[in-house]
């Protein structure tokens, strides 16, 4: 049990970064386990395998596998379905338009097949990354094929299109909710995943249940409800791997910021990390610097560990897309990304020396990859290599 909560000190990680500045030959507690994790997102597949042959795209997943290798990581954070689509064989979805253009245009290559098979062959896990509300990031309906689960519901209250945001499944409802699980059950029967991942999409608005909370509305409170049927879908998903197999994990990525989860996202984390039947792991996007004016790195890490009171283990998220960049959000700590190149190397020391903490994952692929005049990603990139070498 996490029970013991210890954390790395200031004055550790004071040395720590010292050093770190002038070397990165250091390696201080590297867990024999270490989940060494990165995401691939309908982005990369946007650049990489959108209208491209099928021998075009497998020689893609052939370079990222060896990319992944070279850095020495061990787990891909795959996404399956960014859209209430596929990028695998299925009955229920249509195959992305991320892959062909074109949503429910048939190819012959199975993509997550094959990123499995060429994964499993180095030893690296694929986790299937779902999105499970979202349908789009516009309004447009237009591009929403026949095929696609939602169409049906087009119009009601089943699905929404929100203004200045997408288009979202309803969470509160019971359709939607066994559509979810439904999708789970049809990845880990057909495909030999280690894992089913959810990011930190989950109640798009506040009022898009307002219908099925009527029922409701004398006996809890609107946000409590919000709360219960995300917690719904959590538990369920969780039940039906553990009884097709217990050995696939189920892990969840929540917003770094412990208030967005509650006030924004309707995501119980704390509940996921007391009480068991929720989650395996935890992959918090910790996407902060060390000089982030309101959630500073090694202060948000200890918060999050001081959660954990059940076995969940807690593989934070590291934001490598940041380097070179200003990030407003950190106030007085905007420019730290700039002016240091060496922050990623750091984290990834600061969580091997904080107790009981499991890994960590990159976000995301194509910049451990593209080509960039970056000079502070490619540091970063060239010092995390070093770090990761054995």
């Amino acid at each position: 049990m996490k029970k013991l909560k210890i954390y790395i000190s200031i004055a550790v990680i004071v040395l720590i970064t010292a050093f770190l500045s002038k070397t990165c030959k250091i390696k201080l507690n590297v867990a024999e386990n270490e989940k060494r994790g990165v995401y691939i997102s309908y982005i990369e597949y946007l650049k990489y395998f959108k209208n491209q042959s099928e021998d075009i795209i497998k020689q893609q997943i052939n370079h990222m596998i060896e990319t992944i290798k070279d850095y020495n990581l061990n787990m891909i954070l795959l996404q399956v379905r960014p859209f209430s689509d596929a990028i695998y064989k299925s009955e229920i979805y249509p195959m992305s338009y991320t892959i062909t253009g074109e949503e429910g245009k048939e190819i012959k290559l199975d993509i997550l097949e094959y990123f499995i098979k060429k994964a499993h062959e180095e030893n690296i896990e694929i986790h299937a990354w779902i999105n499970p509300y979202r349908i789009r990031n516009k309004t447009d309906t237009t591009s929403i094929s026949e095929k696609n689960p939602c169409q049906k519901w087009l119009g009601t209250t089943k699905v929404k299109i929100i203004e200045g945001k997408g288009i979202y499944y309803n969470p509160a409802s019971e359709e939607v909710i066994s559509l979810v699980v439904s999708g789970v059950q049809e990845i880990i029967k057909n495909y030999d995943v280690d894992g089913i991942h959810f990011d930190d999409y989950f109640y798009p608005d506040t009022t898009i249940d307002l219908e099925e909370y009527k029922e409701f509305e004398n006996t809890i409170s609107i946000t409590d409800f919000h709360f219960s049927k995300t917690n719904e879908l959590i538990q369920r998903v969780y039940q039906t791997i553990k009884e097709e197999n217990p050995n696939i994990q189920f892990g969840i990525s929540p917003d770094g910021n412990m208030k967005n989860n509650y006030d924004t996202h309707y995501a119980d984390v704390k509940r996921w990390l007391k009480e068991d039947g929720y989650i395996d792991y935890i992959m918090p996007q910790i996407y902060y610097g060390f000089y982030h004016e309101t959630k500073p790195f090694i202060e948000t890490v200890n918060e999050w560990h001081s959660y954990i009171e059940n076995d969940v283990d807690i593989i934070p998220a590291l934001a490598l897309y940041k380097s070179g960049t200003t990030d407003a959000y950190a106030k007085t700590g905007s420019e730290e990304w700039k002016k240091k190149n060496d922050i990623i190397s750091r984290e990834v020391l600061v969580l091997r020396n904080t107790l009981n903490n499991d890994g960590f994952s990159i976000f995301r692929y194509d910049f451990l990859e593209s080509d960039t005049e970056n000079k502070n990603l490619l540091e970063e990139r060239r010092l995390l290599k070093e770090l990761l070498k054995d």
